[in-house]
């Protein structure tokens, strides 16, 4: 789900994932039907855009419907602020192949497909960028780790030393670079930390006795 600055918020107490899929499937066959008639008599907004390069065309068609045109969502009243239903669907052409992907999202912005597009395009920006420093620089797609709550825990360490490594500005240098050199001077591993800890007043209490 999508809030109103375009970020992804966490699912709701008690979703069930059994139940979200078959929502999802039937808004999908809602959604199939309603191109089928172009959305004739439904209320909605429409957005394209299409982009070249490095070989490739990208078609991304971005549909938003309010959920008072939808039918009844389950547990739709859990979904607090919920305005509106996105599908995104991007056609990629290659050389050799062509692709295409359809996306559903929830949504608290209003029906307006332009800037849900652009929310939608943004999350994922942020998203791959993330996902390619923890690899890179952490090698957490090559982590073999499965057991019990360990990956989460590993996952969310991982997430905490990206943000704090990126405030710490005194070294210009990739993350990866200011990993390893924390892992081997202290110094450095404080002046990380103190980056990334917020900022005592003179007359607060020392955060160590």
């Amino acid at each position: 789900m999508l809030d109103a600055q375009g970020r992804s918020v966490p699912f709701t107490e008690g979703f069930r994932l059994d139940l979200a899929l078959e929502t999802s499937l039937k808004i999908k066959d809602w959604f199939t039907e309603a191109q089928a008639r172009q959305f004739a008599d439904v209320a909605h907004s429409y957005d394209q855009r299409v982009e070249a390069g490095h070989h490739r065309l990208e078609r991304r068609q971005v549909w938003s419907v309010p959920v008072s045109a939808l039918p009844k969502l389950h547990g739709q009243v859990d979904w607090q602020g919920l305005q509106c239903i996105v599908m995104v669907e991007r056609t990629r052409r290659l050389w050799n192949k062509t692709t295409r992907q359809v996306q559903l999202y929830l949504s608290s912005l209003p029906s307006e497909a332009r800037a849900l597009a652009c929310a939608v395009r943004q999350h994922w920006g942020v998203e791959n960028g993330l996902h390619w420093e923890l690899d890179v620089s952490f090698g957490e797609d090559a982590c073999r780790v499965r057991r019990g709550h360990a990956p989460e825990n590993l996952s969310l360490l991982r997430r905490l030393a990206v943000n704090a490594l990126g405030q710490e500005q005194s070294a210009r240098r990739s993350l990866r670079h200011k990993s390893n050199r924390a892992a081997m001077d202290d110094n450095y591993m404080l002046t990380v930390l103190r980056a990334c800890l917020p900022k005592a007043d003179c007359n607060s209490e020392p955060v160590c006795q």
